[in-house]
């Protein structure tokens, strides 16, 4: 039965320190995780804000399901029928000024909700999707796209009515280019000449005709058929369009063939590959306003953006004999938060974000409308990169003040700018805002916040008029996202901790007692106990903020006795691991929890380079990758030794992705350190890897090939010592197989010793196969058992 709990309840609920770990196989460790209980996905609430909606996963099967919980009510979450999901509301509702009304997006279909009474109308039903909707400035009508084409459905006639159809075509109608064939004919043959003058007067004629006719339909208007559309948005009040453009790709690098081995067939098969970083760059865009009204299309020039035309490679390109960048960079609109375009909600002015295609400047820029002109508000720029995270932002509802999220500081805070160009930080500090929600008249937002500690996500209400920050959750070990409800008097919160995968709660939207709707954990996985990390901070011998660390030993250490010691590397790189919430490598910490049960101590880092610490953190890799992260790991492994009983001549490395990588280095740059280490999916050598990642950090291999090479890893090959134990998907299409197959050769040619190489011939990146896990880590378990015991 669900009840109120308060932050010690759920405390209370959790797994203590001071019991005892009940043991776990690796068999265990390593099953599907149904066993656990299936998280909650995707939450909404429905429009009364009385009821939530959750997806979760079936037990013993891929396919979901959909449940509702009622706030209040004693019974359990109940199974929405699939009769009865037409009826659902959606995660994402778009609301109209007044509140009163909510488009809602389900499926590629549009419908409308009305919020006083709760009726529902379907606006269209097609099997091509709609997008981007809208209500229109007078919120009489619902605005959204298909494809790129505009459409407006007129809620009183209940007409939908095509608003923009842009073409990236020939204008089929248009008079033939310069021919002196063709004007000979027309000078010579007077038929031919009338013929001709007829049929662009009676096109004109049809023109007129149609812009008369308020009942007929805007023409299509023609882009040329050497582009394609990359991005469109109409102004609320239908009267203009902005429009992204890029030319049609001119492919310059080449795709590879991935081989699968194992198939239905029963022959071998081959995928295409993405192409390598420094291939196939992202193509520049083109920015055009078109005034639907007159039909006239400008282009917008980027030259008012400051710094442009700066090329901050420029030494580089010098040094390494390239042609300098002509003119202005090139830019593209932000896509990491949606589109980059935001319209103010009465479609009297238009916020783009660009990104240097180089990733070195973010911009904001409004538009001035009469004269079609970029009018600068904001620039970002770093040195090394400007992170693709934190890039959301959009106009507060009195239409002239704009807001978003900015690293400018050191850390991601959320700043507003008015109509007077003044700029305000409504938060500041060494911790990162993000994940935005305002209310509908602009006088506070909640953010996603880590105040406390960085590992330590709550809620916080942010006042518009005075920047007052106050966290408003205290939900078991952290949140992991929130959703305000209709009517924005309660969150849905997503929270977790160490051992709970994500459940839901509800918290008032000022603060309060939360009401747990969920707890979907197995009764034999709640009866379990377990290690529970420590939460630590190694101290840096090369000038870098202590570095925090979850640390997994014996509740009492043997006094004299020195343990082994395994360090595990989180992957992305940019990806935060040491949180109080549930991780996305729960099967490697109950992996710890058997190693702690089997003698040795454990640290997992968040070495500089992970997400959660600030822009300095984050660049520390900048041009140079696996050589801070490296430091932070030997000062790891001294520490335990220094304040732990851990063994400085039994340390073992491993992980995946990126800390595959990592496991590379750690063997190959500090052999006489680490004794023994897994890289699991590893990058070998980074000029394999794909370009939106890899050139943020180490540029392109033309320019800066000299970060690739002190940055791969198969450069350090001969300095192999320890033990090595290599595991791949051979369908992985993240970090190709190929890395490993490469690195195997290169260890054959230097008659490498003491190293292996698991392949699994149907993994991609990520595994899906319990009995690939089991393999995988029980080669792992042993590698450990072999060298460090």
């Amino acid at each position: 039965m669900r009840r109120l709990i308060s932050a010690a309840l759920l405390a209370a609920a959790l797994p203590l320190p001071s019991l005892a770990a009940t043991p776990i196989t690796l068999d265990q460790a390593m099953a599907a995780p149904d066993w656990i209980g299936m998280p909650v996905d995707t939450a909404w609430w429905g429009w009364d804000s009385k009821t939530a909606y959750y997806q979760q996963k079936r037990t013993g099967s891929p396919l979901r399901d959909t449940f509702v919980a009622p706030q209040l009510a004693a019974s359990a979450p109940r199974k929405v029928p699939d009769a009865d999901l037409a009826g659902v509301d959606t995660e994402q509702m778009f609301y109209n000024r007044e509140r009163t009304r909510a488009i809602l997006l389900r499926n590629g279909d549009l419908f409308e909700r009305d919020l006083k009474t709760g009726a529902l109308t379907q606006i269209r039903r097609d099997s091509t999707a709609a997008a981007d909707p809208q209500y229109s400035a007078d919120g009489k009508s619902v605005q959204y796209r298909v494809g790129h084409d505009w459409f407006g459905w007129h809620r009183e006639t209940r007409l939908t009515v095509p608003l923009a159809l842009p073409r990236a075509m020939k204008d089929p109608a248009a008079a033939p280019g310069d021919d002196a064939l063709r004007a000979l004919q027309l000078r010579l043959i007077a038929t031919l000449q009338r013929q001709k003058e007829e049929r662009d007067a009676r096109r004109a004629q049809a023109e007129a005709q149609r812009r008369a006719d308020a009942t007929r339909a805007p023409a299509p208007f023609y882009l040329g058929d050497k582009i394609v559309i990359d991005a469109s948005a109409l102004s609320p009040d239908g009267r203009w369009l902005v429009l992204a453009t890029s030319p049609k790709a001119e492919q310059n690098g080449r795709v590879g063939k991935m081989p699968r081995y194992v198939t239905e067939s029963g022959y071998e098969e081959f995928d295409d590959q993405r192409t390598r970083v420094g291939r196939n760059l992202p193509l520049a865009q083109t920015l055009r306003l078109v005034d639907l009204k007159d039909g006239t299309m400008r282009e917008l020039a980027l030259d008012p953006l400051p710094g442009i035309a700066t090329d901050p490679l420029a030494a580089m390109r010098a040094a390494r004999k390239l042609d300098p960048v002509k003119g202005n960079r090139a830019v593209r609109l932000e896509e990491d938060e949606g589109q980059g375009i935001a319209w103010a909600a009465d479609g009297s002015r238009v916020a783009l974000m660009l990104r240097a295609v180089d990733n070195k400047d973010r911009w904001i820029a409004s538009i001035d409308l009469s004269s079609a002109r970029l009018q600068p508000m904001h620039r970002l720029a770093d040195e090394a990169w400007v992170n693709s995270s934190y890039n959301e932002f959009g106009w507060l509802p009195d239409n002239r003040t704009l807001w978003f999220l900015s690293e400018e500081s050191g850390w991601s805070h959320l700043y507003t700018l008015g109509q007077d160009g003044r700029q305000r930080a409504l938060t500041s500090g060494a911790w990162e805002a993000t994940s935005v929600a305002w209310n509908a008249d602009g006088s506070a937002a909640w953010v996603m916040c880590n105040r406390k500690t960085p590992g330590d996500y709550e809620v916080c209400r942010v006042s518009a008029s005075d920047g007052t920050v106050r966290e408003i959750t205290q939900v078991g070990g952290g949140a992991e996202s929130f959703l305000l409800s209709p009517d924005q008097k309660k969150l849905l919160v997503r929270w977790s901790s160490a051992y709970v995968p994500p459940q839901l709660a509800i918290v008032p939207a000022a603060g309060g007692a939360a009401v747990n709707l969920t707890d979907t954990r197995t009764p034999a996985y709640k009866a379990r106990e377990w290690v529970q990390p420590q939460f630590v901070q190694v101290p840096s011998t090369h000038g870098a903020a202590p570095v925090w660390a979850k640390l997994y030993k014996p509740a009492t250490l043997e006094p004299g006795r020195k343990y082994p010691v395994v360090m595990f590397v989180h992957g992305a790189g940019y990806l935060q691991n040491v949180s109080k919430r549930w991780s996305n490598y729960f099967r490697e910490q109950m992996f710890h929890n058997l190693l702690v049960e089997k003698g040795y101590i454990v640290l997992d880092m968040d070495y500089r380079a992970s997400k959660g610490y600030g822009r300095d953190w984050r660049t520390a890799i900048y041009r140079r990758m696996g050589h801070p992260e490296l430091e932070d790991y030997v000062d790891g492994a001294k520490w335990l030794a220094a304040q732990h009983q851990g063994d400085i001549d039994r340390v073992g490395i491993y992980g995946g992705s990126y800390g595959g990588f990592m496991t590379f280095m750690a063997l190959m740059r500090e052999p006489a350190l680490f004794k023994a280490g897994a890289a699991l999916r590893p990058v070998t050598d980074w000029t394999s890897y794909n370009h939106g990642y890899t050139a943020n950090i180490l540029n392109t291999p033309d320019i800066d090939p000299e970060a690739y090479k002190i940055s791969s890893p198969i450069e350090y090959a001969d300095r192999l010592q320890g033990h090595l134990l290599i595991a791949h998907g051979m369908v992985d299409d993240n970090v190709f197989y190929q890395d490993s197959v490469r690195m195997a050769q290169r260890l054959i040619e230097l008659k490498k010793d003491h190293w292996e190489l698991a392949s699994y011939p149907l993994e991609r990146h990520a595994y899906t196969q319990p009995e690939s896990w089991y393999d995988q880590y029980r080669r792992i378990y042993q590698l450990f058992e072999r060298t460090l015991k």
